[in-house]
């Protein structure tokens, strides 16, 4: 669905209203920002970094990472941004390059949106989470080398199953090199499942989520991108993957790594569902993982996925102080800057504890009072203790979704209200509402008066119900944009920040430029058969099944048979078995299978070279290819979706 641009002088970023200067100066009052402990940390170890600050992109023009333009983030903080943000997003963009954490640690920082962390073993580099980008791992590493001495790496350790800590792993080893058992890559148990599990059943949609979140599509300014809290920005490269040939399965679990001991501790359901952090004792050096970073991360994040246990995450950062914490002298982890002496590690990770059970506890505590999330997201506040350390603040996450998140974990979505129960969808509430409230016209009058006494949070609740009944509504849809740039400014949380003005952006602009989402050969090769029949279900459009019962039976090249069904408009895959009598019988490799489906190569080029056969119909391969969505990468978010079909 397509709608005009706004006219050019609507579509103009807007200055910050005297409301919002008078919020973020709220915040300029509360915090100490006199503190440079943070840029004290950040800068610390500093070797060296590139300049220009530019990565570039292995098949294209633009940059596959860059920090050029953010470049304004310097002095104190425009009306048009949060301080507390602006500190936070300083910290990120100036801060880059190689940096000793201690002799035989390093990290490369802001080459990413995640740190590369770099153990110097006996013979070679055990490479700590490999970013998200080929380009910015491959760079990072020949910028180690160059300073500290040309080494191979021996050994790759994924911390958890995010996409950020390993999809730049092609940039330090070579596949061949994983799967012969030459370079030995370890990661938490689960970690394959979980990472396909998030990535690729609801990939799409969280992907299309995320250019809202990590601000794709914003320009760096100071009305727009400036950091994502967690770490400067995503990069936009290339990536890959690799099965890990090494599982720590529980905590308590070493290994001796290229004469380097590392001690597990397991940390499954927290931040990630598959993660752990590990201690190094020649070091005294704990690395958190995600578990622990300079700020307060999500227990739900806006760019959708399972919501996490913030009780879980309480206590396993407890059990990391009690296994690790009279021993350890050194704090670093998978994003931000490190801590180092004890006292100072402890006092870190005891009030990032203590974050996490304190939303947990009071969010229940409020429930068993009756509050719905709505209701509890409003009175939660963090004591002094807790809310004025920099490191606990909301950059990332934030306090008001993380209790809502607490509460859907143990409650779910529905606050036992009636009304609640059976709600219509946005298009054909937002008609209701808008006639209900007397028109169109009448609803944008009455909001534009309460934008005026800056109430943005209301004015974005009425007039989203415009827009979604016409988003043809040029008044409408100019004043929510002008809403949510405000509410945008006055954001502490990058991705808070991100979600309003990219919808900001969509609303004046329309909708980005869009293709069809086509999975990259990495993928193939990497996504297990379980999975990929898993991927096929999700994408089975219903009504083009109705009715039909089809059986296709694979005979893999190499791996045991499966058999494929299509009944009751629902795909299921039987490993081990085949049909008596199946509508077609392939003869393929599952490699193949998966890039014929993903759309890399052609069923014409793999008969043509033999690569393909099949026995029985042959139309029916034609028709299974039919009944699969394809889905389109940037769908609406803040106006209308299409009629599903």
């Amino acid at each position: 669905m397509t709608y005009s641009p706004l006219p050019q002088d609507l579509a103009q970023p807007k200055s910050a209203s005297e409301f919002t200067r008078r919020v973020n100066q709220t915040f300029a009052d509360y915090l100490d920002f006199s503190d440079e402990t943070s840029f004290e940390n950040a800068r610390r170890g500093f070797i060296a970094t590139i300049n220009p600050m530019v990565i570039d992109h292995d098949r294209g023009p633009r940059p596959a990472f860059e920090l050029e333009s953010s470049a304004f983030i310097t002095g104190d903080a425009p009306d048009t941004v949060n301080p507390s943000l602006w500190r936070q997003a300083k910290l990120n963009a100036q801060h880059h390059g190689l940096y000793e954490v201690c002799d035989g640690i390093y990290q490369i920082r802001s080459f990413d949106i995640a740190n590369m962390t770099l153990i110097r073993g006996e013979t070679g580099w055990i490479v700590i989470d490999p970013m998200t980008a080929t380009e910015s791992s491959r760079r990072g590493l020949a910028l180690a080398n160059e300073h500290l001495g040309e080494r191979p790496v021996v050994a790759v350790i994924h911390t958890h199953s995010h996409a950020d800590h390993y999809l730049g792993v092609l940039g330090v080893v070579s596949a061949d090199d994983v799967e012969s058992g030459k370079v030995q890559v370890i990661a938490p148990v689960d970690f394959v499942k979980e990472a396909i599990s998030e990535n690729v059943l609801a990939g799409n949609v969280m992907n299309r989520r995320a250019t809202y979140m990590y601000g794709n599509l914003l320009e760096s300014s100071p009305t727009g991108y400036l950091t994502t809290g967690l770490g400067a920005a995503v990069p936009m490269g290339s990536t890959g993957m690799v099965i890990p040939n090494d599982i720590v399965r529980e905590t308590g679990e070493t290994r001796v790594v290229d004469g380097i001991e590392i001690e597990f501790q397991m940390t499954m359901g927290t931040e990630a569902p598959a993660e752990m952090v590990f201690y190094f004792p020649q070091f005294k050096a704990l690395c958190m993982s995600e578990i622990t970073s300079h700020h307060l991360h999500n227990v739900y994040t806006p760019r959708g996925a399972q919501v996490r246990d913030a009780l879980a995450w309480s206590q396993q950062i407890n059990e990391s102080l009690e296994l690790f914490g009279d021993r350890l002298e050194i704090h670093f982890a998978s994003h931000h800057w490190p801590t180092w002496g004890r006292e100072a590690v402890r006092e870190y990770m005891e009030k990032q504890r203590d974050l996490y059970k304190y939303i947990h506890d009071q969010t229940l505590r409020l429930a068993n009072h009756g509050y719905t999330k709505e209701e509890i997201a409003e009175q939660v506040r963090l004591p002094d203790s807790l809310g004025k350390e920099f490191y606990n603040r909301d950059y990332y996450g934030t306090v008001h979704h993380n209790t809502r998140a607490v509460y859907v974990k143990y409650l779910g979505y529905f606050d036992g209200n009636p009304a609640h129960l059976y709600p219509l969808p946005p298009v054909e509430a937002g008609k209701r509402y808008v006639d209900f409230m007397g028109g169109a016209d009448s609803v944008v009058e009455k909001a534009r008066a309460c934008f005026e006494q800056g109430d943005y949070r209301w004015v974005a609740e009425v007039v989203n119900h415009v827009v979604m009944s016409d988003p043809e509504h040029i008044a409408a849809r100019a004043l929510l944009a002008d809403t949510y740039e405000q509410l945008g400014y006055q954001s502490e949380s990058g991705p808070w920040r991100n979600f309003y003005l990219c919808g900001a952006l969509e609303l004046r602009h329309g909708l980005p430029a869009s293709g069809a989402v086509n999975p990259p050969e990495s993928m193939a090769r990497s996504i297990p058969l379980e999975n990929f029949f898993q991927l096929l279900g999700a994408r089975l459009n219903p009504a083009k099944v109705d009715g039909v019962r089809l059986h296709v039976n694979f005979a893999f090249t190499d791996t045991e048979p499966t058999l494929m069904t299509i009944e009751n408009s629902v795909l299921n895959a039987f490993p081990g078995r085949q049909s008596d009598s199946p509508a077609v019988t392939l003869k393929i490799s599952s490699l193949n299978l998966k890039r014929m489906m993903f759309r890399l190569v052609e069923a014409s080029a793999l008969l043509e070279n033999g690569d393909l056969e099949i026995e029985g119909d042959v139309s029916a391969l034609a028709k299974f290819s039919e009944v699969f969505d394809q889905f389109v990468r940037r769908f609406p978010i803040v106006t209308p979706r299409p009629a599903w079909d």
